[in-house]
């Protein structure tokens, strides 16, 4: 066996940690199913990209799945966002903020994460909808 044919190590583990990174992901949009304040469709597309880079089948799997395929789907070929999802990721931000303003969050803490939610709601608000 010459070095060409060596397995690279970083290539093993890198497969492993985009799979562990899909699975935990996929765990956690099945938990937002249930559960109203963690966000489904985000943790889906994490999922789809981490086991496009580690798991094929698992990849498959989430291509074929009947709840998750669509939203994946959407996303690679318009970068669409389903539009339920646009309405409760803003929703969150905004009663997320609204908490850190009833807790007495200090300004500069009310600024930068007014900002960043601000910006996140305004790419989110952007992309297409289906």
């Amino acid at each position: 066996m010459n070095l060409s044919e060596a397995p690279v190590m970083g290539d093993r583990f890198g497969k492993t940690g985009f799979r562990i990174l899909a699975y935990i992901s996929a765990t956690l949009a099945i938990a937002g199913i249930a559960l109203p304040l963690l966000p489904t469709t985000p943790f889906v597309l994490l999922a789809a990209f981490f086991a496009s880079k580690g798991s094929p089948e698992f990849a498959r799997w989430l291509d074929d799945h009947p709840r998750f395929g669509p939203a994946i789907d959407q996303w690679r070929t318009r970068r669409a966002i389903p539009a339920r999802a646009k309405a409760l990721a803003c929703g969150m931000m905004a009663l997320s903020w609204g908490l850190l303003v009833v807790l007495g969050a200090s300004g500069l803490v009310l600024a930068l994460s007014g900002v960043f939610l601000c910006g996140t709601a305004c790419y989110l608000l952007t992309r297409p909808s289906y």
